[in-house]
C-alpha cells in the first residue's frame, strides 16, 4: 500500500506578544493626541449648558449645567433655529443624493468608457480645482440670482457645485477597481448599460459611495459663504448663516452659539458613526486600481 504524501499546511503566525505590546504602546501614545482633538467638542457641549456669565468666569465650568433650554430658547428667538435646522438638513441631503448620482455617472464614464477627448476633458475638469472660489462667485451669483431667479431657494445653494470635481475624480478611481471582464460578461449576457451601472458597478463600489456621501454632506452642512450671499430672507437661512447673525457689533450670544454648534454636530456624528466602516474601506480602496 502506497503511503499518501503529506502536504505541509502553512500556519498563520497570528498576533505575537511583541506585536500586541507594540500596539498597546501605540494606543497609549496616541491617547493624549485624541484627547486634545476631543477637548474643543467637550468644552462646546459643556458651555452650551451654562449661562454666559459662567462661560466667561475666571474658573470656567468643565461639567454640564442646567441652562441648556434657556440658551436654546434664546437661540430660537434670535434665529428661528428649528427652521434653519430644517433648511440645512434638506439642502445637505438633496445635495448629497444628486451630487453622488452625477459624480458616480461621470466617474464611471471616465473609468470604463473610451471616447474622443476623454483624457483632455478629464484634465480640464481637474484644472477647475485651480480656480479660486472668489473668482467665480460674482458671475455665479449673477447667473443664479438674476438670470435664473433662484434666490432664497434650496436650489440656489445646491445647483452651483452639484457636479463636484473631487467627487468625479474620486469615483473614477473607485470604478477603476471594478474588473472590466465582469462588465463585459454582463454585456455579453444582454444587460443594458444602465443595468450594468446600477446593479453591478455601483454595488461593488459601495464603500466609496459611503465615503463620498460623508464628504459631500459635510461640505454642504458647513458651507457658509455661498448661502450667505444667495439667501437673504431669514426663513431661508441655513444653520451656519443663522449662527453667524448671533455675532453683532455690540453683542455676541455665546450661549446660543454654543447650543447651535453642539446641535449642528449631531447629524454629522450620526452619519459618520453609521457609515464609518464603509468610510474607512472606501478611503483605503481609492488607492487601488486594476
Amino acid at each position: 500500500m502506497t503511503a499518501r504524501p503529506q502536504v505541509a499546511v502553512p500556519v498563520s503566525p497570528g498576533v505575537t506578544p511583541r506585536k500586541r505590546t507594540g500596539a498597546l504602546w501605540l494606543h497609549l501614545a496616541l491617547l493624549p493626541l485624541a484627547l486634545i482633538f476631543l477637548a474643543p467638542l467637550w468644552i462646546m457641549a459643556v458651555f452650551s449648558t451654562h449661562p454666559e456669565t459662567a462661560i466667561f468666569s475666571p474658573n470656567p465650568p468643565l461639567w454640564f449645567g442646567g441652562a441648556f433650554m434657556e440658551n436654546f430658547r434664546g437661540l430660537q428667538a434670535d434665529t428661528n433655529f428649528l427652521r434653519t435646522l430644517f433648511n440645512s438638513t434638506m439642502i445637505a441631503s438633496l445635495y448629497t443624493v444628486f451630487s453622488m448620482l452625477l459624480t458616480s455617472m461621470g466617474g464611471y464614464a471616465f473609468a470604463k468608457f473610451d471616447f474622443p477627448g476623454k483624457n483632455w476633458l478629464f484634465g480640464l475638469i481637474l484644472a477647475t480645482l485651480t480656480i479660486p472660489t472668489f473668482v467665480t462667485i460674482i458671475p455665479q451669483f449673477i447667473l443664479v440670482a438674476r438670470d435664473l431667479k433662484l434666490s432664497n431657494t434650496y436650489w440656489a445653494v445646491i445647483l452651483p457645485t452639484l457636479a463636484n470635481t473631487i467627487g468625479i475624480f474620486y469615483m473614477r478611481q473607485a470604478f477603476q477597481t471594478v474588473p472590466s471582464d465582469l462588465l463585459n460578461a454582463a454585456r455579453i449576457d444582454g444587460a443594458s448599460e444602465g443595468r450594468i451601472f446600477w446593479q453591478i458597478a455601483l454595488p461593488i463600489v459601495r464603500p466609496a459611495l459611503a465615503a463620498l456621501a460623508i464628504l459631500l454632506f459635510l461640505a454642504s452642512w458647513n458651507d457658509y459663504l455661498w448661502p450667505l450671499i444667495v439667501l437673504t430672507q431669514k426663513d431661508s437661512y441655513t444653520m451656519p448663516v443663522a449662527l453667524g447673525t448671533l455675532v453683532g457689533l455690540t453683542r455676541v450670544s455665546w450661549g446660543g452659539i454654543m447650543v447651535g454648534t453642539a446641535i449642528a454636530t449631531i447629524p454629522f456624528l450620526v452619519l459618520f458613526l453609521s457609515l464609518q466602516r464603509h468610510f474607512v474601506a472606501g478611503i483605503a480602496g481609492g488607492a487601488v486600481k486594476d
